[in-house]
């Protein structure tokens, strides 16, 4: 018999611990390995707007596991899944591959709050469909997987709109979730405010949206790759803060390399004589 892998993300987060993460939303298991050594407390491997689809989450997830822990790392990077929507079906593919954390994208209410807890729970706790042969139980050799799924498992929901802001109490109340994501992008946007992530009026929100949650006795989480106000969103009480993206990351470093180098290699280049 296999035991269940602890979920150390989960753990954390109850124990009033910050988890520093990265967002990494290029499908590949190659950059995924690449990512997961850096040493980030955890990794968030999206499919809401990106290409990939459950057999590459596979291979994401199994490239997660491989990568050799940073040196300053006190444990290997968690992978948290993001699935393209809160749904029923995707939720039970990306739980039998083996993915332990879920951020589930744009829940509105208690109701849909619930719609997600039921579907990573088994019957009669849930609606979950059963496999006894899935990755996730290490293909049947986890022989109590069904029995204690649920107490490695941890769900994260995504609050992105007004509505939902007005909503946080109710939904927090709801058993079974563990943390709530604050979506700065599309709530700028929900707040009449679209691509300014930064306006006075979404800073407001989102700092009284981090309060309130924790007042509630979840964790609140947000995607900042501002330094500064990832810090003070840390400060205000923040549990899970990703703080890099890689294809920002991987976009800037190339555009400043070639900033540094534009027109050298033409200039030094001298005209051949005939």
């Amino acid at each position: 018999m296999t035991m269940l892998p602890t979920n150390h993300f989960k753990h954390a987060l109850r124990a009033g611990r910050a988890q520093i993460g990265v967002w990494s939303t290029i499908p590949s298991s190659y950059v995924c390995e690449l990512v997961a050594g850096a040493g980030y407390d955890w990794m968030l491997l999206d499919t809401e707007h990106t290409p990939t689809d459950v057999p590459l989450m596979l291979q994401q997830l199994q490239a997660v596991a491989a990568a050799q822990p940073a040196a300053h790392a006190a444990l290997p990077t968690q992978a948290v899944v993001r699935p393209a929507w809160n749904d029923a079906v995707l939720i039970k593919r990306y739980l039998d591959i083996g993915a332990q954390t879920l951020l589930l994208p744009f829940v509105q209410n208690a109701q849909e709050a619930q719609a997600a807890v039921d579907a990573i729970r088994y019957a009669p706790a849930g609606i979950r469909g059963m496999g006894g042969s899935t990755r996730a139980a290490n293909f049947g050799r986890t022989t109590d997987y069904v029995a204690r799924a649920a107490d490695e498992l941890c769900l994260l929901v995504q609050v992105e709109t007004a509505e939902a802001l007005e909503q946080i109490e109710a939904i927090a109340a709801v058993d079974g979730i563990d943390g709530i994501f604050i979506g700065p992008a599309d709530l700028s946007a929900s707040l009449g405010y679209p691509g300014q992530m930064r306006h006075p009026v979404v800073n407001a929100a989102i700092n009284d949206a981090i309060r309130r949650i924790r007042a509630c006795g979840k964790a609140p989480g947000i995607l900042m790759v501002d330094e500064q106000r990832a810090r003070e969103c840390l400060e205000l009480g923040a549990q899970f803060v990703a703080v890099a993206l890689d294809t920002l990351v991987l976009r800037d470093g190339l555009d400043a390399a070639a900033k540094r180098f534009g027109g050298a290699a033409s200039a030094a280049v001298t005209p051949s004589s005939y």
